[in-house]
């Protein structure tokens, strides 16, 4: 296939893995994501790149700063909502609700190696050290 097409709805809803990626271009790439209740993905930055987040079903929190350690803005989020983080903003989403917390994200450009698979947050978290 050229490009990628699909109901992201559907893909993002059915996903049962912390984070899959679904196409990986030149310059963007897709992912799906699942937080269980509690589960955070993680405060992180990407300096070079921007992300899109788009919650596709759950509630969370997003956290913003300028800096690892200070939390600058939070925003309370749920079904429809979107995100966007900029490059070298540190961020962090966090489920807040009792069910799965379903997104997908564009990285711009891409962040993971084509046709990454991580199946919990420990995956990913090691293969981010590797």
């Amino acid at each position: 296939m050229l490009g990628w097409i699909g109901d992201i709805e559907r893909a993002t809803l059915q996903n049962e893995t912390f984070r899959t990626v679904l196409h990986t271009g030149e310059h963007v790439q897709l992912t799906v994501m699942r937080l269980s209740p509690g589960e955070d993905i993680g405060r992180e930055v990407h300096p070079h790149l921007d992300q899109f987040l788009r919650i596709e079903s759950g509630t969370g929190r997003v956290e913003f700063g300028r800096t690892e350690r200070e939390v600058e803005e939070t925003h309370d989020v749920a079904d429809d909502w979107a995100i966007v983080v900029p490059a070298g903003i540190w961020h962090n989403v966090v489920n807040t609700g009792d069910g799965d917390l379903k997104l997908y994200s564009l990285y711009a450009p891409p962040q993971h190696p084509d046709g990454t698979v991580h199946r919990t947050k420990e995956d990913a978290e090691a293969a981010e050290r590797s």
